[in-house]
């Protein structure tokens, strides 16, 4: 893992988030899992919990009976485990009872702190003391909770002031937002308060925003999931990508590293004699008899770049012709005293 964490085959690591999307059927779970497989994605993710142990049924019935309807079996998310390893994805969930960690484990290389979990600070200390890399999603908070929850996760372990191994993500947790919503500016802020690796999960319609992140250097790029947004009503749909969707976006993403390019500024203008014909020397204004001082009202600077070049204009001043030179005639030091 070491220095290779958040570094993805596409250049950014793509978590294609199922989430919820399956609404608790299995068929349609594995159906889901087999197309984000197909899309070429480094993480198929999913959300692992129960109703019981995530809602209270007194305060929130409704609620907790919502997330019962959306539960998979333990057996089950370890096929859908299964199935993303057989096929050289790697499998990753938002596990929401620390729980159910021993049995999905040996699966999960990097777990996934969902925005509302990010004040659950038992929930933080018990990932934290796993030691795995862990990313934290910021939806509903404020720049100084997001400060203070990854103080306390690398308190609760040292490890975690390793970049390796904690990231952030910006995110706004509504479904769907605008884009004046997204906010992106805010991964500018992380870096520069927290000096961890930043990325975007989403929630606007489209690829766009995706697309602008990792623009933006967002280093991970998540993303909800469907086959299609079709005749769907839960609202998760409404916010996710198709396996077409992302294949365009990740040829999108190599057109943006195409564009980014090398960070090592050198000439690129390698055809013909750019350098020499965009670039101006230092030529005569006039007809100049031998003896003249040279001075900023007789010499001018001319394309192409033959002769005395223009940087070193100010370095004539003052000096005279050893000789007569004509208007626009290339000058050389053997003409100078």
């Amino acid at each position: 893992m070491k220095n290779n964490t958040w570094k993805g085959k596409h250049g950014p690591l793509l978590i294609a988030e199922i989430g919820g999307n399956h609404e608790g059927d299995f068929e349609y779970a594995l159906a889901l899992t087999r197309l984000a497989i197909d899309s070429d994605v480094d993480y198929v993710k999913f959300q692992i919990y129960s109703g019981d142990t995530l809602v209270s049924r007194l305060e929130s019935p409704q609620r907790n009976k919502h997330f019962k309807k959306f539960e998979l079996s333990r057996e089950q998310y370890i096929q859908l485990a299964e199935l993303c390893e057989a096929k050289g994805v790697k499998f990753m969930a938002s596990v929401w009872n620390i729980d159910y960690v021993p049995w999905i484990d040996e699966f999960s290389d990097v777990y996934k702190i969902g925005s509302g979990d990010l004040t659950a600070y038992p929930v933080l200390k018990g990932f934290a003391e796993l030691g795995k890399p862990l990313i934290l999603s910021t939806g509903l908070s404020t720049l100084e909770e997001v400060i203070d929850a990854v103080r306390f996760i690398q308190d609760a372990n040292a490890r975690y002031k390793d970049p390796d191994y904690l990231a952030v993500l910006q995110c706004t947790s509504m479904y769907p937002i605008p884009f004046s919503d997204a906010n992106l500016a805010v991964m500018a802020s992380f870096r520069e308060a927290l000096g961890l690796p930043i990325g975007y999960s989403d929630h606007t319609e489209g690829m766009q925003a995706l697309i602008t992140s990792y623009a933006m250097g967002a280093e991970i790029l998540e993303f909800h999931f469907t086959d299609s947004r079709e005749n769907k009503e839960f609202r998760d749909h409404k916010v996710s990508l198709t396996k077409d969707e992302v294949l365009e976006m990740i040829l999108e993403i190599r057109k943006i590293q195409d564009l980014k390019g090398d960070p090592l500024k050198r000439p690129l203008e390698v055809e013909g004699d750019h350098v020499i014909s965009f670039r101006r020397a230092v030529y005569p204004s006039a007809d100049l008899k031998k003896g003249t001082v040279l001075t900023e009202e007789n010499l001018t600077v001319l394309r192409p770049n033959h002769g005395i070049d223009a940087r070193d204009f100010y370095k004539l001043i003052g000096k005279r012709l050893k000789e007569d030179v004509k208007e626009h005639q290339k000058l050389n030091w053997d003409y100078i005293e």
